[in-house]
């Protein structure tokens, strides 16, 4: 049998298998996001900024701010002139408002279909996205989101229930016109982060639904990144904060 002559290396090739070299000088890879939130418990921002983050796919991860610190405490209580937390911390970015952490990451990740493709139903998600960002006054003051609290002989006076009022009603007209489950249809979208917290309000003073107003809190509820903020809400070791603790005779 004739002697096999060794095979020479081809400069520049590597054997299969063999990880590819960082190439001279290349920059290294971003640092993981940080999501820096004040309270998985009281914070609907927080869960906000979460959902977004979900919604997006990208890889991120929590720092929970100590409730003692008063700037924390501040916004909490609705003492704070500015709302800094949630605030979204990546390659180089720094967000601190609900609706920039949605902006950059729908810009970031288009592919994630956070908006509505259509037209009308885009324009229809930016508006009522922002009217949960800037209104509804009334039913945060008197509503604090609390997860904890179940309170289901709540009395919810006549500024608290208008503001109610108004946001059922855009949820029936999403229903209707994307034909649910979602407000825009098959997926969940921005808005559903921005609203998803109301529907753990109205669970936590027993805010009484009609059906399809029920139907859309079921499927919020039902949502896995709704449950594991739930669930780590429930199970943070977290200090009460006494002025979201509200009597059910108040």
């Amino acid at each position: 049998m004739a002697a096999q002559t060794p095979r020479r290396k081809t400069p520049g090739r590597t054997a299969p298998g063999t990880p590819p070299k960082a190439a001279a000088g290349a920059a290294p890879a971003p640092a993981p996001a940080v999501l820096r939130i004040s309270s998985r418990n009281y914070s609907s921002w927080s869960l906000r900024g979460f959902l977004m983050l979900r919604l997006s796919g990208l890889p991120f991860r929590t720092v929970v701010a100590s409730p003692e610190d008063p700037s924390t405490r501040a916004e909490l209580l609705n003492n704070s002139s500015s709302i800094l937390l949630p605030c979204l911390e990546h390659d180089g970015a720094e967000i601190w408002d609900t609706l920039g952490i949605a902006e950059y990451l729908n810009e970031l990740r288009p592919e994630a279909a956070m908006m509505p493709s259509d037209r009308i139903a885009r324009a229809r998600c930016r508006a009522i996205s922002g009217e949960m960002h800037a209104g509804f006054h009334a039913l945060r003051s008197s509503l604090p989101f609390n997860l904890r609290a179940r309170i289901p002989a709540f009395i919810v006076w006549s500024a608290a229930r208008a503001d109610l009022d108004r946001i059922f009603g855009l949820w029936r007209e999403c229903l209707r016109d994307w034909g649910g489950p979602w407000l825009f249809g098959a997926r969940p979208s921005i808005a559903d982060a921005m609203y998803a917290p109301v529907v753990l309000r109205c669970r936590s003073y027993g805010v009484a639904l009609d059906a399809p107003c029920e139907a859309y809190a079921r499927t919020v509820e039902s949502w896995p990144d709704v449950q594991e903020w739930v669930q780590a809400a429930l199970a943070e070791p977290e200090q009460q904060i006494v002025e979201l603790e509200l009597d059910a005779e108040f």
